[in-house]
């Protein structure tokens, strides 16, 4: 491809940078051959020229298409170089905080410097059993990936982590191990793993220090081995350290400090067993101040000291090392602080009772004196003599100093050796996992021996990793059978053989230390004159004569000679450590006795510095130089120990984390490119992909590419062969042959040609947008153009009509206005003439009105006056009449009074006479009529006055309602004028008084009037104000109220919302407490399984049985699960197994020994539950007593009913017997007279009830017998209780039997008894012989087959694993054949005998209708003089009570045949739902009814036990769960619907309730039942999800369910699970298959409901779980595609939930996570808008999982855009508050607590029939 094809206007290109190292540019122009330069502009939108270099003329590299940048893996770049590498993690590591990314087979892990949550065990979970390449990077990944090729390939692996001091070695290593003791676990209980993990902080606290570069930096090699046995557990580990930096222990530069150990020793000095080693503050020491900062921030090393010991006591070290340890530590620092001072030029002295001294002196165990004086001087040797010679104070520091740095080695080296004591195993070791946390290659400004022995450990583990890479493509090439090329990569086997060749600098410099006086400079000298001119590797610094530089492969670096020497020796002064191995310490003398003789665990000599070295091979040279391998040099032994290293690491398959330091200053997610680079090409990445580049970097499967790439092809280009297909199109779109190849699952690619492929592709695709795009907008323009079009003719036709509307309206307008002006006018005239003709009227009226009223009032005073004149007229006549009549009255009286004094005279005298009396009667009547009509005329006369008075009063009213009182005053007034007639004056006066009253009334009504009209108007207004105050107080009420109604509903919303959540609180709590309850069942259920497997073995390793051995079926074993076991153990295949098994577990002794141990505490257990068991037979002995005298009440009564009992069947036997007579005396009658002869109808009835009649007469027997016999027992039992004084009722009864005819009888009845039992013996025995002969056959059958199998055993383990797998397959094949035939023949078997029955049935019948025919004919010739006979009649059958009555000895068959032995998929599939659970309800109904507490409590128990050994058998079959699952709860719903409380009976039927429980509560049972519910609904979601997790990443994410939505991107050397679904391939349609199953299988078994809606809940949050932990940690499935078949497919499974009526259930909002998640994948995320909906739309994701999301989210095509930082972090800004678990991934171990809601049953007890399949002959119906 020419480069003008790729360098085109708009490519994007790589330019040098001195700050960022590569800067992105962008080409303005064209390139065209020969050009020499190139128009760029920056991202910045600067123009730049960049000129090419003429010699080379190469042009800048080519950036990645933006789809490509961020990859997990870099070889899946197109162009493959640096800038892309550093882009690409620097993308990751700055915008998608991903710390790990895949180098084809290296890890590259960037320190992010902070904590993430991405190392829990939740993590780990997820990663474990996936494919590498199927996760995103992790270091996670790569230990599974060595785990598996471990156990799959059965080869030792090797974990080779890397980098410089601060980029993670340490905490990546331990990440590792984790992960390893997670997955894998022990094969003990010893805790191997975490005494594994133990080793960490150990290691940390004495070999890890604080540098500038690093708090917690490891100062030595480690290389760590972990151990596993056949079944991959962990069984032990081991350790290798090298070269720790013993220079630490004297001296640290600033900022850094000593060993972690030392400052936590003084952390902890205040502790009271620490304050014999005298110990003060950090900065109290000389060993520990040098740096100046003791302190780490975020780091309590008094934490850590205890941390630290309690690692100490899991690894197997007690206090009393730790505690000698610490004090030998202590003395370490107590002799730095011990001061030399000068004595003279060349000696020195320690001032005499040196305190410092003198604790180490007394911590150590030596004596002062030695030790002052041997630190101050040394002795010479000769030939002849041994000289004593001081030394100045520099060298006795040194000294010193060197003294401390040998101890701590010791120390450091004692120390592992026992960390790998105590992770040794005694089981023989498999494989194993080695993990090497080693440095990193190292450059400073001063580069001592340390950094030459680092980086020349680096460039061997560079080769390795060299040679490592080149084999693995060449493998792949020859796999694929691509031709191949020889790749051309730097070898630094030059380098290396100038570090260790012969004559090469490690070998200078061992002879130069053998000189005497061998010198730095003479080292120099000999370096420079032996490579300088040989080596080109090799340099001398212009300006020292003292120093070299080496070409590493790094980089160069130069060395300082000066200490080479004098660390290569690593010289202690003898006399000082003899003095030490002279100390009365012991760990002290421990640590340096074996000084000469110490070797590791295999063998092999520890060097000084603090190496220990382990082989691989037995080193067997080494033994005999054991004696001197203290004094080989420290380079000799550096390189002995790596070159042992390489062998281990040779001899299995090495995985490389290489850890990259992101920036010097430890800032959180900072990426400095410069560090980065340097780095990146000293760890080798770089060559990795240089390497790679130069071969074929870019490999696709066929499939891949055609699903990439079928856009590029036409119609006719697709064949149905894709691989013809891809080499069709390849052949046209890359005319370079050489760019490509073809293999045999893959087509390789050279570096750039997947991005041209890209390029073309985009585009392709970018054209058919445009099309796309143009039709689109064509379209668009024209439906705007038509909607456009059709609006204007609308608007045309609309302002038309408006125009149109305007002129009629402006025509009626006119017309309106002309009418309007004429009736305007009109109006006005009207109006004018109305007002004059109104004026004129209204003056005429008031004119008119005027005069009316003068003359009305002039008539008015004239009628008053004619009034006034004609009243005082009367008034005045009527007064002269009445003074006249007065006047003649008074003159009458006296007249008549003088007359009647006269008469009265005469009547005195007249009055003696009788007719003087009628006389004086009739003068009398006279004048009685006479005053009679007076009286009237006097009447009239008033009548006629109170006229005229009241005329006078109307009069009156007119003027004022008031003058109607005045006119009842005048009223009196004239009735006293009768009287008085002179008072006219005074009347006048009063009418004139009145007329002023009058008018003074007037007056104040008129201001009455007025005030009222005041007050009225007042009232009005004040009214109205009050109306207008009403209404504004209204209004005010009713905005009240409506503030009271809203604050009302605001509370009541806020009440319900907090009753709302105080509810879902509760219900969260509740869940809670169940789902702990739960937890705590299943916890027990396990300890409980533990506990039992611990017993099996403890059995089988004290007493292993014989292989092959049966034990039968024994219905009196009181040990029903020993019998099940055994006979499972000798029927089941994995015998042979649990023989191998118990054959190790012998051999294991430390395994023995802890079962031993466990065994001690179970019989403590046991002994404690026995004195339990003590105690309360006490009690129950006690209560039982008191029970007895009760019963002595009781049994009296019941004695007496037995006697009653014995009597009725005594009469009952004399009935019987006349019966008998009588009908013997009727056949002899009958005979004789003929009419009974044998044959006749009535001889055979009679016949018939004689049989009956004697089969009844011998039970009655019996039953006599029996009750005579128990009254027998019972009066000897009686006669020993002299405390009943009462003769006993049945003493009477026996002494009856006195009489002679009695006891005949009785004798007869016990001869014929002993006649029936010895009857009753005979077929007993009869029978039994003939048991006892088939169990002998069936044992003879038995040992047959024993031995059969026996010989097909032996026979099978000569065999190789193949055949023998076959052979058993072949013997399982017969064994089922011979099976089958067996039941054939007793299924012929039975049905001959069901047909014999038949005919059977039909023959009695038949007899039955001949013998009701036979008494019909026989009933009418009987005369009535004939004896009536009584004739036996059957009794009717009584109806079925729903019980089923066992034996006790049945027990063991029934739960064997009902439970242990009943298939879901064989017998009982065609049973009714739920049918074991009715029989076994309907059994215990039967115990309970005849009050059998054993029973029922051996029945539940038996129960109980079985389904728990069945579950545990075949508890990882769905269909047996599942099936007793329902069988459980259908138990437990009948204990509780027959239990007898009112809440379970409500909807029972009355014959429901007649069965209920009558003597025992179950209560408890049902708690148990319960419990044991919940454990087979755990075991069913455990069964459950092991079939549904294979299923749920494939058949979720990674199958394309809407084909062509989503294209493969490339990928790199770690191939993915292909989307594309092949024949072995899960999708959805199988998910969707699976969970039909389910449900039809729990539908079929009959399981509740509401059951079925938590199982199926419980499903689909395991498949949102698992689906979205897998996007989460999956960057390849975070795209919009990706989320739109993620939608699609919870939209599939939700139609599945509304097929089957389950959307109800909770299942969807399970799914709500994965929901959000698909459509945050899908939404805009550019604004803030979109930040928002975000936000609210993921209310169920945490703000971790939204994050990790947008984190991950990747363009698949080149025209989606990335998710931009500031986007992200507005995200997280929105989403700080809230408040939720900072958990990534969702618990896929989580269940839901489990409810079993009460589901009654409909189905009556008594019509249940049991299949003859059950076998279950045994049970009786009741």
């Amino acid at each position: 491809m020419a480069a003008s094809e790729l360098y085109t206007k708009y490519a994007r290109v790589w330019i040098p940078d001195d700050e960022e190292v590569w800067r992105s540019a962008e080409l303005t122009k064209d390139y065209r051959q020969g050009d020499g330069v190139l128009q760029l502009q920056l991202e910045d939108g600067k123009d730049l020229e960049f000129k090419l270099d003429p010699k080379t003329n190469n042009l800048p590299h080519l950036r990645n298409p933006d789809i490509l940048v961020g990859e997990n893996d870099l070889t899946a770049l197109s162009y493959l170089h640096e800038p892309a590498v550093l882009h690409n993690l620097k993308v990751r590591f700055i915008d998608s905080k991903l710390i790990y990314t895949y180098c084809g087979i290296v890890l590259v892990a960037i320190n992010p410097y902070e904590t993430l949550p991405i190392y829990g065990a939740d993590i780990i979970n997820a990663y474990s059993g996936q494919n590498m390449g199927d996760m995103d990077p992790h270091i996670f990944a790569v230990a599974e990936e060595a785990y598996k090729q471990m156990a799959r390939d059965e080869r030792n692996q090797s974990i080779i982590v890397s980098g410089e001091s601060g980029a993670g070695k340490t905490v990546s290593a331990k990440y590792a191990m984790r992960y390893f003791a997670t997955v894998s676990g022990s094969a003990s209980e010893a805790n191997v793993e975490e005494k594994v993990l133990a080793s960490n902080p150990i290691m940390e606290s004495i070999g890890n220090a604080k540098t500038t570069r690093n708090d917690n930096s490891s100062r030595f090699g480690k290389y760590i081995e972990i151990g596993f046995d056949k079944k991959y557990h962990i069984i032990g580990a081991n350790m290798r350290t090298y070269l720790l930096e013993k220079s630490r222990v004297v001296f640290q530069a600033d900022e850094e400090r000593n060993y972690h150990i030392f400052y936590q020793l003084c952390a902890s000095a205040h502790l009271p067993e620490f304050k014999a080693l005298k110990l003060g503050k950090a900065n109290d020491f000389h060993y520990t101040k040098q740096g100046r900062n003791p302190v780490i921030d975020g780091v309590d090393d008094a934490k850590e000291m205890s941390t630290t010991r309690n690692a100490f006591i899991l690894l197997g070290i007690n206090e009393s090392y730790q505690m000698g340890l610490f004090q030998i530590l202590a003395s370490i620092l107590h002799l730095g602080n011990v001061d030399v001072k000068d004595r003279d030029s060349d000696s020195s002295i320690i001032p005499p009772n040196n305190g410092h001294l003198s604790v180490f002196c007394e911590l150590m165990g030596v004596t002062y004196q030695d030790m002052s004086h041997w630190l101050c001087h040394k002795k010479l040797k000769t030939a002849t003599e041994t000289y004593i010679k001081p030394i100045p104070k520099l060298q006795a520091i040194n000294a010193r100093d060197a003294l401390a740095k040998h101890i701590y080695a010791k120390l450091f080296n004692w120390i592992v050796d026992h960390v790998n004591k105590a992770l040794h195993s005694t089981v023989k070791q498999h494989s194993f996992i080695g993990v090497l946390d080693i440095y990193g290659f190292e450059t400073f400004e001063i580069n001592s021996f340390e950094q030459f022995c680092i980086n020349y450990a680096n460039e061997k583990l560079q080769q390795q990793f060299n040679m490592h890479v080149f084999k693995l493509e060449q493998e792949e090439y020859m796999k694929e059978q691509i031709p191949w090329t020889l790749i051309d990569f730097y070898d630094n086997q030059p380098c290396i053989n100038l570090i260790e060749a012969k004559m090469g600098i490690l070998d200078l410099l061992d002879e130069e230390c053998k000189m005497p006086k061998g010198s730095d400079d003479s080292w120099a000298q000999k370096l420079y004159n032996t490579h300088l001119k040989t080596c080109a590797l090799f340099e001398k610094p212009r300006m020292s004569n003292k120093a070299f530089i080496i070409q590493h492969f790094a980089d160069k670096v130069e060395y300082q000679c000066d200490g080479f020497l004098e660390k290569n020796k690593d010289t202690v002064n003898e006399e000082q450590i003899n003095v030490l191995k002279a100390s009365k310490f012991d760990l002290l003398v421990e640590l340096f006795h074996d000084e000469e003789k110490a070797t590791s665990p295999t063998g092999a000599a520890p060097g000084p510095g603090g190496r220990t070295r382990l082989s691989v091979k037995p080193d067997k040279g080494k033994s005999s130089q054991a004696s001197k391998e203290h004094k080989k040099t420290v380079g000799l032994q550096f390189r002995n120990s790596l070159q042992l290293l390489m062998e281990t690491l040779n001899a299995t398959t090495p995985h490389y984390v290489r850890c990259i330091k992101p920036n010097d200053y430890k800032h959180a997610f900072t990426f400095d490119p410069k560090r980065a680079v340097q780095q990146l090409r000293a760890c080798g990445v770089l060559e990795t992909i240089r390497i790679s580049a130069a071969g074929f970097p870019s490999r696709w499967t066929y499939q891949e590419f055609f699903s990439r790439y079928r856009v590029l092809m036409k119609q006719k280009d697709v064949l149905t062969d894709k691989k013809m297909t891809c080499k069709n199109v390849l052949e046209k779109l890359v005319q370079d042959p050489d760019k490509y190849q073809f293999g045999k699952t893959k087509i390789f690619f050279r570096a750039g040609q997947v991005a041209y492929l890209e390029k073309l592709r985009a585009d392709k695709l970018r054209a058919a947008c445009i099309r796309i795009q143009k039709t689109i907008r064509c379209w668009l323009a024209r439906k705007k153009y038509l909607r456009m079009k059709h609006a204007a003719t609308t608007i045309q036709r609309f302002v038309r009509g408006y125009q149109a509307r305007c002129l009629a309206k402006f025509l009626r307008r006119t017309r309106a206005a002309i009418i309007i002006q004429k009736y305007q006018r009109m109006y006005i005239q009207k109006t004018c003439y109305k007002r004059k003709q109104a004026a004129a009227l209204a003056m005429q009226c008031i004119l008119r009105a005027y005069m009316a009223r003068q003359l009305y009032k002039a008539l008015l005073r004239e009628h008053k006056a004619v009034i006034i004149q004609k009243m005082v007229r009367g008034w005045l006549a009527r007064q002269w009449f009445k003074r006249s009549l007065k006047a003649i009255v008074y003159l009458q009286c006296c007249i008549r009074r003088m007359r009647a004094k006269r008469e009265l005279k005469k009547l005195k005298i007249e009055a003696r006479s009788v007719e003087h009396f009628k006389k004086l009667n009739i003068g009398m009547e006279n004048k009685i009529m006479q005053l009679q009509r007076r009286i009237d005329d006097q009447n009239k006369e008033n009548r006629s006055m109170s006229e005229r008075l009241n005329t006078l009063e109307t009069s009156h009213a007119v003027e004022s309602e008031r003058m109607r009182a005045e006119v009842t005053r005048l009223r009196g007034a004239e009735e006293d004028a009768k009287n008085n007639a002179n008072k006219v004056t005074s009347l006048l006066e009063e009418l004139e008084r009145l007329r002023k009253d009058l008018q003074n009334t007037q007056k104040e009504k008129k201001a009455i009037e007025d005030w009222a009209q005041t007050y009225q108007d007042e009232m009005e207004k004040m009214i109205s104000e009050l109306k207008e105050q009403n209404q504004l107080l209204k209004t005010e009420k009713n905005n009240l109220n409506q503030l009271i109604q809203e604050q009302s509903q605001q509370w009541t919303d806020k009440m319900q919302r907090a009753l709302k959540e105080e509810t879902q609180q509760l219900e969260n709590d509740l869940n809670e407490e169940r789902s702990r309850y739960q937890n705590l069942l299943t916890e027990h259920l396990r300890l409980e399984e533990k506990y039992d497997d611990l017993k099996e073995e403890i059995t089988l390793a004290v007493n292993v049985p014989k292989p092959g051995h049966r034990r039968t079926d024994s219905t009196h074993s009181s040990n029903e699960s020993e019998c099940t076991y055994n006979s499972e153990f000798a029927e089941s295949e994995e015998g042979s197994r649990v023989g191998e098994d118990v054959s190790k577990s012998i051999l294991d002794m430390s395994l023995f020994l802890k079962l031993q141990k466990r065994v001690s505490e179970l019989e403590q257990e046991k002994q404690s539950l026995q004195n339990e068991l003590d105690r309360r037979e006490e009690q129950f002995q006690r209560a039982r007593a008191r029970d007895d005298e009760e019963h002595k009440k009781a049994r009296g009564a019941e004695l007496e009913y037995e006697s009653l009992k014995r009597q009725e069947l005594e009469s009952e036997n004399k009935k019987l017997k006349h019966d008998l007579n009588q009908m013997r005396q009727s056949l002899r009658g009958g005979a004789e007279a003929g009419s009974g002869a044998p044959g006749s109808p009535a001889y055979t009835v009679l016949l018939d009830q004689l049989n009956a009649s004697n089969e009844e007469l011998e039970v009655r027997k019996e039953e006599v017998l029996i009750l005579r016999s128990q009254l027998v027992s019972q009066k000897e039992a009686m006669q020993h209780k002299t405390t009943m004084t009462e003769p006993l009722p049945y003493i009477e009864d026996v002494q009856k039997l006195t009489d002679a005819k009695e006891i005949s009888q009785a004798y007869m009845g016990l001869k014929d008894t002993n006649r029936l039992l010895e009857s009753q013996l005979q077929a007993q025995r009869r029978s039994h012989d003939n048991e006892v002969e088939v169990l002998r056959g069936e044992l003879h059958s038995l040992k047959e087959e024993n031995n059969r199998q026996q010989q097909l055993l032996a026979q099978n383990l000569q065999l190789p694993p193949e055949a023998r797998i076959e052979a058993s397959l072949q013997h399982e094949i017969t064994r089922l054949t011979n099976e089958n035939l067996d039941l054939m023949e007793q299924l012929e078997k039975q049905d001959k005998t069901v047909r014999k029955l038949k005919k059977q049935l039909k023959v009695f019948a038949k007899k039955i209708n001949d013998l009701e025919g036979g008494q019909m004919d026989v009933s009418p010739g009987q005369t009535a003089d004939e004896p009536v006979h009584p004739v036996n009649i059957p009794r009717r059958e009584k109806d079925f009570q729903g019980m089923l009555e066992y034996k006790k000895e049945d027990e063991l068959k029934l739960v064997k045949n009902i439970i242990l032995e009943l298939k879901p998929r064989g017998v009982a599939v065609n049973l009714i739902p739920g049918l074991p659970a009715y029989i076994l309800f309907m059994c215990l109904r039967h115990a309970d009814y005849i009050n059998d507490d054993q029973k029922v409590r051996s029945l539940l128990t038996s129960v109980i036990n079985s389904i728990k050994k069945i579950l545990k058998k075949r508890g990882d079959d769905f269909e047996t769960v599942s099936f007793w699952l329902a069988n459980t709860c259908r138990f437990l719903h009948c204990l509780k619907q027959y239990s007898g409380d009112e809440q379970f009976m409500k909807h029972n039927s009355p014959k429901q309730n007649e069965h209920c429980l009558s003597n025992f509560d179950l209560a408890e049972y049902r708690q148990v039942l319960s419990d044991l519910a919940i454990q087979i609904y755990q075991q069913l979601i455990k069964c459950m999800e092991n079939i549904l997790q294979p299923m749920i990443v494939s058949g979720m994410l990674e199958h394309e369910t809407i084909q062509g939505v989503s294209g493969v991107k490339p990928t790199g050397l770690r191939k993915r699970t292909s989307s594309i679904a092949d024949e072995g391939t899960y999708t959805l349609d199988s998910i969707i298959r699976q969970l039909n199953t389910f449900h039809s299988i729990m539908c079929h078994h009959g399981t509740d409901p509401e059951l079925i809606k938590q199982v199926v809940k419980q499903q689909f949050y395991i498949i949102g779980a698992v689906t979205l932990n897998n996007l989460l940690l999956r960057k390849d499935m975070c795209s919009w595609s990706k989320g739109m078949q993620i939608r699609y497919n919870v939209s599939q499974l939700e139609e599945w939930l509304r097929d089957k009526n389950l959307m109800t259930c909770g299942a969807k909002e399970t799914l709500e996570p994965l929901i959000q998640a698909a459509q945050l994948l899908q939404v805009k995320k550019k604004t803030d808008e979109d930040a928002e909906a975000i936000c609210s739309m993921c209310n169920a994701l945490s703000t971790a999982q939204i994050v990790k999301v947008l984190n991950l989210y990747t363009p698949v095509n080149a025209f989606e855009e990335r998710v931009s930082v500031l986007f992200i972090r507005t995200i997280q800004t929105r989403l700080r508050d809230r408040k939720e678990s900072p958990q990534l991934l969702m618990d896929t171990k989580l269940i839901y607590p489990v409810t079993f809601p009460f589901n009654p049953s409909s189905l009556a007890l008594e019509t249940i029939q049991i299949p003859s399949s059950l076998n279950l002959a045994f049970l009786t119906r009741v």
